[in-house]
């Protein structure tokens, strides 16, 4: 199953899953796929971006698995928690908030 992740302003309002058969061609997943197919059924103001399980700290699988609240930086292509305390700074190697 595909997770698309539907982003709104910077933050994830929700993450739909969608077949493999709608995001895989020829045995190769193309993420663009599942973002056409949810652009038709379920328009955003929005983007989606496919978001991936799997271990912390992997930068071509986005860093974190995304869900409702969580920020989408687009311009580092990764999902992250919202800042947990003023004084703590995002570690952008790893996409975690660290406290002073």
């Amino acid at each position: 199953m595909a997770h698309f992740a539907e982003v709104i302003d910077g933050v994830v309002s929700r993450v739909l899953v969608i077949s493999n058969d709608i995001t895989t061609i020829d045995g190769v997943e193309e993420e663009q796929r599942g973002i056409d197919f949810l652009a038709t059924g379920w328009p955003t103001n929005g983007a989606w971006v496919q978001t991936f399980y799997g271990p912390m700290s992997q930068p071509e699988k986005r860093y974190h698995f995304a869900g409702p609240g969580i920020l989408y930086d687009a311009e580092n292509d990764a999902f992250h928690d919202p800042q947990s305390y003023p004084s703590w700074t995002l570690d952008t190697d790893l996409f975690v908030w660290r406290s002073p």
